[in-house]
């Protein structure tokens, strides 16, 4: 460069520099929203669809008795696995708090996040590539190894992107854009899974066998594909976005794995933001991983089942971006309570009517439409809870904080998964069974598990929001203002 350029670049108009500024903003809120994509599918299909590869089709070719016991194993394993996980997720958020690197604290995770668990997810989708054909007993040792790795190094891709947010700004309304951004991308991820799984799925199995069903072949490609959509947008993220310093952030930053656990148990709002969004997301996906079952054993209709996810995808459209226009006018506080609202209409509609169709995809569509608004409105008060903890501790801590949200997402993903194989077995909805063999109490027993023990949740959750959790869009401000306030004075002291 000459001595002739300098001078061109210092004087750049402002009009011109704000220019640039908005498409490097662009540019990065399309990479961090393009993660959460990939990011979701992984996360239903392992939370939804691994339990229903496994009661489908991992044992198809074993006696119905012995493919029960097999089944009970595993789902038993993943519950206990995922809740003996859940004490990692805060010290995981302290790993990544404590990461300093040239490329900040939380891109390396997002790298290392989309690689390791892409490859770990075709292994558990193909039975440790057939090993559970040869030694069961092999197959259960690797599988517990195998499965434990995964959960761990998505736990950090997770954790490491929502952990962001606060990163790129410690505005609430701009995190409001980021979290609405990954949110929508999420909604299509995760329900986009739903509307192609089977019949993917079905298209494998017949290239490969001749078989129009849901066989072992289809799963493992279905599997592959998902791995290759992770891998790809978690580097979009690795590559495509950056880190904003800030005293708030630098002042207080890190901390040992105690501080991790003594930040979470400080934090009061933080607790109760938690205790109401995990009631929601165990009903939520106690829910959502049966409805495979409500089409193809209640409805006898599996061909179906692609309009349980192509309905959370229009409303997902519709309602996401709608969020941060809705709230510049309404509280999210009000959004939440008329979400949970909805939720509950469309459980009554699916007890009510859950053998006929037009009710169901009528249940559907209450029950799908303010999940968005319900999960960002939880996302946004635990990430506004950063500065309330900050403020009360001296310590700031963003991964650690954020890692709660995961950390409930894998408590509701593994009742899930138990709730998934309980159901199935308990109500005969394995191995070859179908619509016709279902009796009245194997409907009653489903459900009892699918609509009425979620609906109780539900409005639990609600209660609980409603009573407990107190911070908002301006208690944040003034939170902020107080920070700032706080930190200026110890310069100046």
């Amino acid at each position: 460069m000459n001595d002739n350029q300098t001078p061109q670049l210092s004087g750049e108009s402002p009009d011109k520099a704000a220019t640039g500024t908005q498409r490097t903003n662009l540019a990065q809120r399309i990479a961090y929203a393009f993660g959460n994509l990939g990011q979701a599918a992984f996360y239903n299909t392992m939370s939804t669809f691994f339990i229903t590869y496994v009661t489908t089709a991992l044992f198809i070719n074993v006696d119905r008795a012995l493919a029960a016991r097999m089944i009970a194993i595993i789902t038993s394993l993943v519950v206990i696995i995922r809740i003996a996980e859940i004490f990692l997720d805060p010290l995981l958020g302290n790993l990544v708090d404590n990461t300093n690197s040239r490329w900040g604290r939380f891109r390396p995770w997002q790298f290392i996040g989309g690689l390791v668990p892409a490859i770990l997810l075709v292994m558990v989708f193909t039975g440790l590539f057939g090993l559970v054909d040869v030694n069961t007993t092999a197959f259960m040792v690797l599988f517990v190894i195998v499965f434990i790795a995964l959960d761990v190094i998505y736990s950090l891709r997770d954790i490491s992107y929502w952990g962001m947010i606060p990163a790129i700004s410690s505005d609430s309304r701009e995190r409001g854009i980021y979290t609405s951004l990954g949110t929508f991308t999420g909604s299509i991820g995760y329900n986009g899974i739903t509307v192609i799984v089977v019949p993917t799925v079905s298209w494998f199995t017949w290239k490969f066998t001749g078989q129009w069903e849901q066989g072992r072949t289809g799963w493992a490609c279905f599997a592959i594909i998902v791995a290759l959509l992770g891998l790809i947008t978690a580097w979009t993220v690795a590559f495509g976005t950056r880190e904003n310093q800030s005293k708030l952030r630098t002042e207080a930053a890190g901390g040992n794995p105690i501080d991790a656990f003594r930040a979470i148990a400080r934090n009061d709002q933080l607790l109760w933001v938690a205790l109401s969004y995990v009631l929601y997301s165990i009903a939520n996906v106690a829910t959502t991983g049966v409805l495979f079952y409500q089409f193809k054993y209640v409805l006898g209709m599996p061909d179906s089942f692609s309009i349980a996810g192509i309905i959370p995808v229009i409303t997902g459209l519709i309602t996401t971006p709608l969020y941060p226009v809705l709230n510049r006018r309404i509280p999210r506080r009000w959004l939440y309570v008329a979400g949970m609202c909805l939720m509950i209409a469309g459980y009554a509609l699916f007890i009510v009517g859950s053998t006929r169709l037009p009710l169901v995809i009528a249940a559907l569509v209450l029950f799908y439409c303010p999940a968005q608004t319900i999960q960002m409105t939880a996302i946004l008060s635990m990430t506004d809870s950063i500065e309330y903890g900050q403020l009360k501790t001296g310590h700031r801590n963003e991964a650690v904080t954020l890692s709660v949200r995961p950390m409930l997402d894998k408590i509701a993903g593994a009742l899930s998964n138990g709730i998934v194989g309980f159901v199935a077995v308990a109500a005969g909805m394995v191995g070859s069974a179908t619509a016709s063999d279902m009796t009245p109490a194997n409907i009653a027993t489903f459900k009892t598990c699918a609509y009425y023990l979620p609906l109780a949740g539900i409005v639990l959750s609600l209660v609980v929001f409603l009573l407990k959790v107190k911070i908002d869009e301006k208690m944040h401000e003034r939170i902020v203002a107080q920070l700032e306030t706080k930190l200026a004075a110890e310069h100046e002291g």
